[in-house]
C-alpha cells in the first residue's frame, strides 16, 4: 500500500525527516508514534500528498483516502451534519448520503448533535465529529487508506479508549490501511496493529 525509501523533507533550514524508510502493507493498521516536532504529522502529509519529499522515493498504491488533520477543521458557519454532507459525493444519492452521516455520527457518540454548529460543542465533540465525516466520507468513497492525525488527543481517557477500539474493529471490517499518528502508548498499544517509532528519543513499541 505504501512503499517509502530514504525520505528526506526540511522546512527552510529545519530538518524534519533523515532516509526515513518504511514499508506498510495493504489492511494494516499501523501507528507512528514519537514526541512533538519528530516528523510524525510530516509523513502523514506525505503520505497524503499535501507535500512532496525533497529526496527518496515514495509509493501510496491508492487514491482514494480519508484524512482527520489534528485539528478538525470544521465550518463554523455549518452544523455537524452539514460539516459532514459538505465534503461527500456524489450528490445524486441523498438517502445513502444521509445513511453515511447518521451512522457516523452514532458511531462517535454525537448522534444528538447533528444540528449544533462547532462553536455549541466541547473540543472533544469537535473531534469526534471530524473523526465522523472522514468515516461517512470513507464509506462513501471506499476509501482504501485513511491518515489519522492525533484524532483521540481532546478525548477523555475512558472515551478515547472506547473509541479507539470500536474503530479499530470498524476499519477491521472495511479492509482499510491506517496510518495513525500519536504521541500515546496506551493509544498506539490500543489500536495498531504495528508501531513505528519516529524520531531518536521514541520508544521501542512492538504491537
Amino acid at each position: 500500500m505504501i512503499e517509502a525509501k530514504n525520505l528526506c523533507f526540511s522546512y527552510g533550514k529545519k530538518e524534519i525527516l533523515r532516509d526515513f524508510s518504511v514499508r506498510v502493507g495493504a489492511g494494516e493498521l499501523i501507528a507512528l508514534m514519537g514526541s512533538s516536532g519528530s516528523g510524525k504529522t510530516t509523513l502523514l502529509r506525505l503520505f497524503a500528498g499535501l507535500e512532496k519529499p525533497q529526496s527518496g522515493e515514495l509509493t501510496v498504491k491508492t487514491d482514494k483516502t480519508a484524512v482527520v488533520f489534528q485539528e478538525p477543521r470544521l465550518f463554523p458557519w455549518l452544523t455537524v451534519e452539514e460539516n459532514i454532507d459538505a465534503v461527500l459525493p456524489p450528490k445524486e444519492k441523498p438517502e445513502e448520503r444521509q445513511k453515511a452521516i447518521a451512522q457516523a455520527l452514532a458511531f462517535v457518540g454525537l448522534g444528538e448533535s447533528t444540528g449544533k454548529k462547532p462553536t455549541e460543542l466541547s473540543g472533544g465533540m469537535r473531534s469526534r465529529a471530524a473523526l465522523a465525516r472522514a468515516l461517512a466520507y470513507g464509506k462513501m468513497t471506499g476509501a482504501e487508506l485513511y491518515l489519522l492525525d492525533e484524532p483521540f488527543s481532546a478525548l477523555d481517557e475512558t472515551m478515547r479508549r472506547e473509541l479507539s477500539l470500536a474503530l479499530r474493529e470498524e476499519i477491521k471490517k472495511r479492509g482499510a490501511t491506517v496510518i495513525l499518528v500519536t504521541h500515546s502508548t496506551a493509544d498506539a498499544e490500543c489500536f495498531a496493529d504495528r508501531v513505528i517509532p519516529i524520531g531518536e528519543n521514541s520508544p521501542e513499541i512492538k504491537a
